[in-house]
């Protein structure tokens, strides 16, 4: 069984608990929401068509045992510089202080490819140790660029050599993902 936990403004204020963390992160609009619904198969993460709609850390506990993580996406939004600028912030503190963190899901949406705004994280986790492990989503729709940029696990060192695929749409590639989580 899978329960709201909770909206929350800081890191300071998430709840202290020993459940191992799966955070799901990329730019607004990446399709962050639908594919959390799809992995755990409920609507538990509120989608939108307007990019940006998530804008605190949602937590989701699964069973008592695990927590789902949905961050606030970047990179598209259409915020204040001082709104942007928080979020960076709170990502950043998140990421560095959660010992529960297991994996970071990177989202990649698969009909544009990466962007220096994914790079830059994905430097900030390397240079970190943060384990992160890309994932396309939408693989079912067309590719809207061509000449896409192509990630390597070879040069990012706390990256999961592993790249996913997925649609949530279609609900394929969901399995590994469930895997990793550990969702029967």
């Amino acid at each position: 069984m899978i329960k709201f936990v909770g909206s929350f403004e800081t890191v300071a204020s998430l709840p202290r608990t020993q459940f191992a963390e799966y955070a799901f992160i990329g730019r607004s609009n990446v399709g962050k929401s639908s594919l959390i619904n799809a992995v755990v198969g409920a609507p538990i993460a509120r989608t939108s068509n307007t990019p940006g709609r998530t804008q605190s850390i949602n937590m989701f506990n699964m069973d008592d045992r695990v927590m789902i993580v949905d961050l606030p996406g970047y990179g598209y939004a259409r915020v204040s510089r001082t709104d942007a600028m928080r979020w960076l912030k709170r990502l950043e503190e998140y990421l560095l202080t959660r010992r529960q963190l297991k994996r970071l899901f990177i989202l990649i949406d698969s009909r544009i490819g990466v962007r220096d705004s994914d790079l830059d994280l994905m430097d900030f986790c390397d240079v970190n140790g943060i384990s992160y492990q890309i994932v396309y989503t939408k693989k079912d729709k067309k590719v809207r660029e061509a000449n896409q940029t192509q990630i390597s696990h070879t040069n990012h060192g706390a990256m999961v050599p592993e790249i996913l695929e997925t649609s949530a749409e279609k609900k394929t590639g969901l399995e590994p993902i469930r895997a990793i989580i550990g969702i029967k």
